[in-house]
């Protein structure tokens, strides 16, 4: 464990050094709170061991300072207290600390309280693995594993607020797909959606996203393109879903095929995101009503955006 220890009495700095090294910590020392305060900043450690008054910042306001900064982390503060008058402790607990021992310092009770320091802070690591690894549950499609519509919801909203900033969405939708699941089975029809979601991140750069919109519907979102750049990226990709060659006897082509229509914000069309979304499936349709297996610009609709 990283253990930062603040004071600025070289004696005391020493002693509290030398028993948190002997208890098998790593330690970084700071002759003032201002200094522990730019130490804890570039190197985070677990565990925080600081005097009550110090030049610059006290101990309290350091306590305050690494409680305010924290997100998904913990630090673990123990306060040194001259002589633990129950004023000083409360100011301390009040101000974030989670423990205090008193001057002069007693080795085995420093090295009790890292104990206990290691142990929470072991714990709130570990739960901040789970929150993380359950936001990212919640936001990702279980079968196709690309972003759901939550994440949609979250991306679109960070995109849109972007002023002057241009992008397309394009809707995607397996043709025919119905009558694919009636042939050949559920399971048929997820390994076919399975490999068109990968199909459709395969094709796109790091800086686009891909997310499965519901059922066989899937949704790109193309930053920085342009209405004629976005058309030209999606007949790539559906002339890739193309390539699959996943038989469909029941499809006109043979194979299972896409369809796409392609909405734009633009600097002559500042939309809001609902109404793109509603542009981009206005143009799917119009995709599938010309006979499926391309793709169609919301421009070129009649009454489309301009």
């Amino acid at each position: 464990m990283k253990v930062l220890i603040a004071d600025d009495d070289q004696i005391s700095r020493m002693i509290t050094k030398a028993a948190v090294e002997q208890s098998g910590h790593e330690c970084i020392v700071a002759v003032d709170g201002d200094s522990a305060w730019q130490l804890f900043k570039a190197h985070s450690p677990e565990a925080v061991v600081t005097d009550l008054m110090m030049p610059g910042l006290s101990g309290l306001d350091l306590c305050r300072a690494i409680r305010a900064s924290e997100e998904d982390s913990y630090t673990y503060v123990i306060l040194v207290t001259s002589h633990g008058s129950r004023k000083d402790v409360l100011a301390g607990m009040e101000a974030g600390a989670d423990d205090y021992v008193t001057k002069p310092l007693d080795p085995f009770n420093l090295h009790i309280r890292l104990l206990a320091a290691q142990r929470i802070t072991s714990l709130h690591s570990d739960l901040a693995r789970y929150r993380s690894a359950l936001t990212e549950q919640a936001r990702t499609d279980p079968l196709t594993k690309l972003h759901n519509r939550l994440k949609l919801t979250e991306d679109l909203g960070n995109l849109h607020s972007r002023a002057d900033h241009n992008y397309c969405l394009a809707m995607v939708d397996v043709d025919n797909f119905k009558s694919y699941n009636d042939i050949y089975g559920h399971q048929a029809g997820d390994a076919a959606l399975v490999a068109i979601a990968a199909t459709l991140a395969s094709e796109v750069r790091n800086s686009d996203a891909v997310y499965r919109f519901g059922g066989e519907e899937f949704l790109l979102v193309l930053d920085g393109h342009s209405a004629a750049g976005a058309e030209i990226v999606m007949e790539r990709v559906r002339s890739a879903v193309h390539g699959l060659k996943i038989e469909h006897s029941g499809d006109p082509d043979g194979v299972l095929t896409i369809s796409a229509g392609v909405s734009a914000l633009t600097d002559a069309h500042r939309s809001g995101t609902e109404q793109l979304l509603r542009e981009a499936d206005l143009a799917l349709y119009a995709a599938k009503a010309a006979g499926r297996n391309r793709v169609t610009l919301a421009s070129a609709l009649p009454h489309g955006p301009e």
